[in-house]
């Protein structure tokens, strides 16, 4: 039986840092980027344990900006 895997994608650019992706993960995948700020000055989420996705797209749900767009992968 194939695996499934998650993979998210952030737009970096229009996220705001507020931390609610990172809150729902049930996995811990998610994070706020510690150093770098995008061109608005926030602190943006970005895939800190990739492998550890499960596709669920909790973090895509909460997103108010709608920055978080989640894909499953069929590994085989």
């Amino acid at each position: 039986m194939a695996k499934v895997q998650g993979a998210v994608t952030v737009d970096e650019e229009r996220c705001k840092g507020c931390d609610l992706c990172v809150v729902a993960c049930p996995t811990d995948v998610l994070n706020l980027q510690p150093k770098e700020v995008n061109n608005r000055g926030y602190h943006f989420a970005y895939m800190a344990n990739a492998d550890a996705c499960i596709g669920c797209a909790a973090c895509a749900t909460v997103c108010p900006d709608g920055c978080i767009e989640v894909y499953r992968v069929v590994l085989k």
